[in-house]
């Protein structure tokens, strides 16, 4: 689905993009909040309402998980596929 790319050393982010009343985003955090929680992994959320950029960006592809600023899924996220891309 999208190339690999060299696993980042040290600490991890990992990004939620998304927007409040999403059911699709509301599930993709549950789930990125228990894989960092589970790999102690810092991760943030941020919403494409409050910011252009990523407005345009992502707009069509919403929620979407950003690794280390590079995307790692859109829509539904796998936490197996997850944990994998952080290291555990």
């Amino acid at each position: 689905m999208f190339g690999r790319t060299k696993k980042k050393s040290g600490p991890r982010t990992v990004t939620l993009i998304g927007k409040p009343g999403c059911h699709l985003c509301d599930d993709a955090r549950e789930v990125v909040a228990a894989v960092c929680a589970e790999t102690g992994t810092a991760w943030e959320e941020k919403d494409i309402s409050q910011d252009a950029e990523l407005y345009r960006a992502y707009w069509e592809q919403i929620p979407v998980v950003l690794v280390d600023g590079e995307q790692h899924t859109f829509w539904r996220v796998d936490a197996g596929r997850l944990r994998r891309e952080l290291g555990a």
